[in-house]
């Protein structure tokens, strides 16, 4: 449910859905890789360039509506999106708030600061940690103890160390992406917390504290946790200790709506042109499931800005909240880290710490300047076209605007090319899912790094808002500039040696892929199957019908005849198995990947199951064909082009985890 070019989000390719994996947050990456709750959504894994074509403005209310009513607007209409709401804060007090489109297209109903109600996805977190931190000055809760101690159910032991709250709030826990259940329409049965956390417990694929790799189930683990400790609903606890200190009236983590904000609540939209969409429901409640307007989310940003105070109200104490917002883990001193829960996001010369967060229909960022005391929040209701993100062609705008920056230039090290040679290659994400049918995202989610000229290199699918793909000149050993940009990136070896890269979202990293990972290989290979097995379908009536017109008799071994048909039916067996499932996984739909599909989806995988057994007849016929003499020999060729294709098939589903019946996804 985070934002981020390289997570979260919720998009639905089969990476973006991946990532939605993210859900939420989905997740990030361009600022970062784009987790939210709240599928990243993957758009690029960076955030498009800036480049400073004009003198510093200052910031004065009335240079940033300017400034605002000439962008936001325009964004709508080009990127087909409903409405938003853009929010700066400054010194302690809302220095600009202003709703631009609708929030009921039908109804003509506008965006109002006060009144309309958006979805900001994994921004939620930042509230659950907030609660988490608030404990943890209370003495209830360790930051660094097993999180088993304070949990009625057990995740399992691995890698011989525990799971802490350090881990989750850093988004090391290890665990493997898991969005099962993670989203569904309003209407739908909702699990109480404790039983969607113990019945959705992801598998760990890194040791914790090693690896970053962006969890909608830790930050739930959390809240469920302030749930045990406090002794209160996890939404009670929230609405009392923060929500009503701070005077946010119209928040909630109730799902669905209670009946007096019901009224308030923007309807989300996949594109502003189409119709609106049902509330979304997330199960995983405290990763992303927030509902408030922006006055209210002004309250928050200001708090933090103050180190916990607002008004009268100390949320946090001085001390916890500077604690909150220090760095706390990171692969590259030269790059973003992680500090609890928050991550940073410094640009422009200037320390930025924020969050992003995403539904399927409603994308959001949050970002706070500590220094400068100022903070912007931006959300939409609307996906829109997905070719670029706004939210980030906003935020970068706007600091280029009243926080010019111009990177050193830098001449090209010794070490380029070399490095560039060094680096090359396929990288995934550590985002990502493993032990089920999910691992299959990797397929189409591969980054592909390629050196170029003069020492540079092109990273595949980094690009600027122009839609070029960037160039990154090497600025220090293995730590990349974008040319004519500041975004940076860093490749480091991990301790077995493999080439990682970081991004400059602190929450995931990219570890390089051998070939059977390798998404050339595999999308080769699967279009090379789909073609080879239906032309074996379209040619076996065709040359049936010429024969028919020449009056040819095909005279064949009676073995071989009996085997031809199953050759076809195993061909349209398999064909059919990978379409079915690729879009059975990729609907878009709130709840398509839920409890409610087991079914569908184990009908789909004994198809592609006996598809697989079927390969042992397209071996037969093989034979067959071979002792033939009166096969034509071209037959036979293709006959061994059908077994491979077969076989190749096979391997895709085995490797792919497509017929692993586990349905803990």
């Amino acid at each position: 449910m985070e934002k981020q070019e390289t997570e979260p989000v919720i998009s639905m390719k089969l990476r973006d859905f991946l990532t939605f994996t993210l859900l939420l947050g989905s997740l990030a990456m361009a600022q970062a890789p784009k987790a939210t709750p709240v599928p990243p959504a993957p758009q690029s894994l960076t955030a498009g360039e800036s480049r400073v074509t004009e003198p510093s403005h200052e910031l004065t209310v009335g240079d940033v509506h300017a400034f605002l009513d000439g962008f936001v607007p325009m964004q709508l209409e080009r990127e087909n999106i409903a409405g938003a709401v853009v929010l700066v804060v400054k010194d302690g007090a809302i220095f600009f708030a202003k709703g631009y489109g609708y929030s009921d297209v039908d109804k003509k109903t506008p965006v109002t600061v006060d009144a309309t109600l958006f979805r900001p996805g994994s921004i939620s977190k930042l509230f659950t940690w907030t609660a988490v931190m608030q404990l943890a000055e209370q003495g209830k809760l360790d930051l660094d103890r097993d999180v088993n101690e304070y949990l009625d159910f057990k995740i399992p032991a691995k890698f011989g160390k525990p799971i802490t709250l350090r881990n989750i709030m850093t988004h090391t826990t290890g665990f493997e992406e898991q969005v099962k259940d993670l989203i569904n329409e309003e209407g739908a049965p909702i699990a109480m917390l404790k039983q969607h956390l113990s019945e959705h417990i992801p598998e760990r694929i890194f040791p914790p504290g090693t690896t970053p790799a962006y969890s909608n189930y830790g930050a739930s683990l959390a809240g469920y946790i302030v749930e045990r400790v406090s002794g209160r609903p996890f939404n009670d606890y929230v609405a009392e200790n923060i929500f009503k200190p701070l005077g946010m009236s119209r928040s909630t983590f109730v799902q669905p709506l209670p009946a007096e904000l019901k009224p308030f609540m923007s309807s989300g939209y996949r594109t502003g042109s189409g119709k609106a969409k049902p509330f979304e429901i997330v199960e995983e409640a405290p990763a992303g499931a927030l509902a408030a307007t922006a006055a209210d989310l002004a309250r928050f940003m200001i708090a933090h800005l103050q180190n916990g105070k607002f008004g009268n109200a100390q949320i946090l104490r001085p001390e916890t909240a500077a604690q909150m917002h220090s760095r706390q883990f990171g692969l590259s001193p030269a790059l973003n880290g992680m500090c609890l829960g928050f991550y940073e996001e410094t640009r422009n010369g200037h320390r930025i710490i924020g969050h992003g967060g995403d539904t399927i229909f409603f994308h959001s960022d949050l970002h706070l300047m500590l220094e400068n005391g100022v903070a912007f929040f931006v959300s939409y209701n609307s996906a829109g076209k997905g070719e670029i993100s706004p939210r980030t062609a906003l935020w970068e705008h706007f600091l280029d605007r009243y926080f010019p920056f111009t990177p050193p230039k830098v001449e090209k090290l010794t070490t380029a090319d070399s490095d560039a040679r060094a680096v090359a290659g396929h990288y995934l994400s550590s985002r990502r899912s493993e032990s089920n049918f999910l691992k299959v995202g990797a397929v189409d989610d591969n980054v592909q790094v390629t050196p170029d000229e003069n020492g540079t290199i092109k990273i595949d699918p980094f690009k600027d808002f122009s839609g070029q793909t960037k160039k990154w000149q090497e600025i220090a050993p293995l730590v990349y500039r974008s040319v004519n940009g500041q975004d940076l990136i860093a490749f480091r070896r991990d301790d077995q040696g493999r080439m990682q890269l970081v991004p400059n979202f602190p929450a995931v990293v990219l570890q390089r892929l051998s070939l059977p990972a390798n998404s050339d290989f595999n999308q080769a290979l699967i279009l090379s199957v789909l073609i080879i097995l239906g032309l074996t379908l379209l040619c076996w009536p065709l040359a049936a019908i010429i024969r028919g017109h020449f009056r040819i008799r095909l005279e064949l071994d009676a073995g071989y005849m009996r085997l031809r048909p199953w050759v076809r039916a195993v061909c349209a067996v398999d064909i059919a198995f990978l379409l079915i499932f690729f879009i059975a996984i990729t609907s878009d739909n709130p709840g398509a990947l839920s409890a409610k599909s087991d079914a569908k989806l184990h009908a789909i995988q004994v198809l592609g199951l006996a598809g697989a057994l079927g390969t042992f007849l397209v071996f037969l016929a093989f034979v067959r064909s071979w002792r033939d003499q009166h096969a034509w020999f071209w037959t036979k060729v293709w006959n061994l082009l059908v077994l491979l294709a077969c076989v190749g098939f096979v391997w895709f589903s085995y490797h792919w985890n497509l017929l692993n019946f586990n349905m803990n996804y």
